[in-house]
């Protein structure tokens, strides 16, 4: 009778051995989840900042080369394809497409906005809405502005 009592509380002690374990496991698998998560919205955001400033250099190319920059009727669209009102001879000869891809779209899938004159006076402007794909918010959510790019202090 003293071994089969023994055994017993030498089983429940295993079991309560084994649920220790797994709730740590299960700790760690949620801290490592958090982690790779945030490292992916890092990730996002800078492509982004990449694009926009890539962007940028294909408007300041079409700005040399057609004494202008393009409206926000004609968009992101200008610098790839030659937009109405533009004599496409002219769009070619200064350089046109001034920036290889077809389509710009940021990490999660929202097309770039894009407005002439920007923003404060500027000449321009290029946003990434963030995640949410809304203007305003915080964290993954905030917006990529081109402006910021270049600021001090910039994220």
């Amino acid at each position: 009778m003293q071994r089969y009592r023994a055994r017993r509380r030498q089983a429940a002690l295993t079991l309560i051995e084994l649920l220790v374990v797994m709730v740590i496991l299960v700790i760690l698998a949620g801290s490592i989840t958090f982690y790779v998560a945030n490292k992916a919205d890092q990730a996002r955001i800078s492509r982004a900042k990449a694009d926009l400033a890539a962007l940028e250099q294909g408007i300041e190319a079409y700005n040399a080369a057609m004494g202008e920059f393009p409206t926000t009727e004609q968009g992101l669209m200008a610098l790839w394809k030659p937009p109405s009102g533009v004599v496409p001879d002219k769009w070619h000869q200064g350089g046109g497409p001034f920036i290889k891809q077809q389509s710009y779209n940021d990490p999660w899938g929202h097309p770039y906005q894009y407005r002439s004159p920007g923003a404060e006076n500027r000449d321009y402007e290029i946003v990434c809405l963030g995640a949410d794909g809304k203007e305003g918010g915080d964290g993954k959510n905030a917006d990529v502005l081109s402006w910021e790019l270049n600021a001090p202090g910039s994220r």
